[in-house]
């Protein structure tokens, strides 16, 4: 049947096919959905870039309780125990469910699960396959699943934009293939659309990642949560790529060093070390920048001379720039990496628009808090993804009455407009941020965002979430306010496109 063809009081709507589009679509089989990608399945997706691997307390001397204890303690006092709680416990199951689908995770000799260790973790309990490809080998998986899984269509396409209907409700989307918009009516909508990492200069997120999903989200009304929290993973490779590769923070973890040009350790000093949360190693090596000196990864001797076997993705990453990591140090710098906020959802993934729910990157379940732990990011979509299809289950079917309306859609991004934006974004809301240069971003973000510039947009609303945030905490951090005030979320709402009508702190 095509996906013209269905009635909307059947289809469900899922925009994006990473981890969060695809295991959400997977969890509501058979109910009729509809997957929506920008690019072919499997491309196009962080998901297929994330090395590390996935956090689950699998192991005999780990248990969810600690797991927890670690995502709160990284989470900078905004991470919500309970949530966190759940996550965890929900960790062991979900990698039975992607065994179960083909995922072929690394083993130790006696058939266990190989666990790595990764920063700001009590213990070792990162799963990971064909040692730091583990998003690739979990994508495949999940592809392959939704190509076998009858009730799942895919469609590619751009996402224009959400449809609202007379009550409020969002009832579908308005979609762009081959130069052609077309409306596509739903009883339901799930945004998986990912991070907002391309709207930096230096980011090693996909070139797509622009925050399309959170624009359109609150264009629809719908409330956003702690906007300013954006993480730069500190080992992204200094090799004139954009984007940049990453150097997994597991190899942090199986022993290799931050030192500078002269071999002096960059962490030095610094409670962790080289394995501190993600956050404070950011800000060390950007620190070390600014005082004029480069800064490595050293992972020469034995770590670099098997990271062919253990560690294949980054190997080849370094060869590609000319790199022998066995006797060269690998030049690393900060990039924009992972966004904490996003849509404000509860414990089961709804947003604050009826209709409307989020999966992954683009929703802010409470899990991270300030500062996201290290391989929590596809378990916190593997987790949800269930508990969104059960809340879609139980909600009211769309009788299609009423033809829903077309909320203002996102448009092309000019060339220009957007290496203006990444330009902007780097320099004023970066790792190190003051009142000055956010001030100087949203002046310049507005002239943008005025004469059309979606990206712009939703940059600007990261820059306003920064600017009100006077404090240093996780991810966000002040120069001018290194301090820190009683621990509250930021909320964001609009009621109009591009229009800020409240933005206030609430209780973490």
């Amino acid at each position: 049947m095509s996906i013209f063809a269905r009635s909307p009081a059947d289809r469900v709507i899922v925009v994006g096919a990473g981890v969060a589009g695809l295991a959400t679509a997977l969890r509501l089989a058979p109910r009729p959905v509809t997957l929506i990608t920008a690019a072919p399945l499997g491309a196009g997706t962080a998901t297929g870039w994330a090395q590390g691997g996935i956090a689950a307390a699998v192991a005999a001397d780990d248990a969810p309780s600690l797991h927890a204890d670690d995502t709160c303690a990284a989470g900078a006092g905004l991470t919500e125990r309970e949530v966190a709680l759940r996550v965890a416990e929900a960790g062991p199951g979900l990698i039975d469910w992607l065994v179960a689908l083909g995922t072929g995770f690394d083993r130790e000799a006696d058939g266990a699960l190989a666990l790595g260790l990764e920063a700001a973790h009590s213990r070792r309990r990162i799963v990971r396959a064909r040692g730091d490809s583990t998003g690739r080998n979990v994508l495949d998986a999940l592809v392959c699943a939704a190509q076998a899984t009858p009730s799942i269509e895919i469609l590619v396409a751009g996402l224009h934009g959400l449809m609202r209907d007379a009550d409020g409700y969002v009832r579908g989307v308005v979609c762009e293939r081959d130069g052609v918009a077309f409306r596509l009516p739903a009883r339901a909508v799930v945004l998986a659309t990912g991070g907002v990492g391309a709207l930096y200069a230096s980011t090693t997120n996909p070139r797509g990642a622009l925050g399309r999903g959170l624009l359109a989200a609150a264009r629809a009304g719908a409330a956003l949560r702690d906007l300013e929290f954006v993480q730069f993973h500190p080992t992204a490779i200094a090799a004139g790529r954009d984007p940049m590769p990453l150097a997994t923070e597991a190899l942090r973890g199986e022993g290799a060093r931050l030192i500078n040009e002269f071999g002096a350790p960059v962490m030095a000093g610094i409670e962790g070390g080289d394995l501190a949360p993600r956050d404070v190693v950011a800000r060390g090596i950007f620190q070390a920048l600014g005082r004029g000196r480069t800064v490595y990864l050293d992972t020469t001797g034995r770590l670099g001379e098997r990271m062919p076997q253990r560690f294949p993705t980054v190997a080849a990453l370094c060869a590609e720039a000319g790199i022998d990591p066995a006797v060269q140090p690998i030049p690393v710098r900060p990039a924009a990496h992972y966004h904490m906020g996003g849509i404000l959802v509860d414990e089961a993934g709804r947003s604050t628009v009826p209709g409307l729910w989020a999966c992954g990157e683009v929703s802010s379940t409470g899990l991270h808090g300030a500062n996201r732990l290290a391989s929590n990011s596809l378990l916190e979509a593997l987790a949800f993804a269930p508990r969104i299809a059960e809340s879609i289950g139980d909600a009211s079917a769309f009788a299609g009455a009423d033809r829903p309306t077309p909320l203002p859609e996102i448009r092309p991004e000019d060339p220009a407009d957007l290496a203006a934006t990444r330009g902007i974004m780097e320099r004023y809301v970066g790792v190190v941020r003051d009142e000055a240069g956010l001030s100087q971003a949203v002046a310049h973000l507005t002239d943008l965002s005025e004469r059309g510039s979606d990206a712009a947009a939703t940059g600007l609303m990261i820059a306003r979430a920064a600017l009100g945030r006077r404090e240093s905490r996780g991810a966000h951090w002040r120069s001018d306010y290194p301090g820190q005030l009683p621990a509250r979320h930021s909320v964001v709402t609009t009621a109009a496109a591009d229009a800020l009508v409240l933005q206030e702190l609430t209780d973490a």
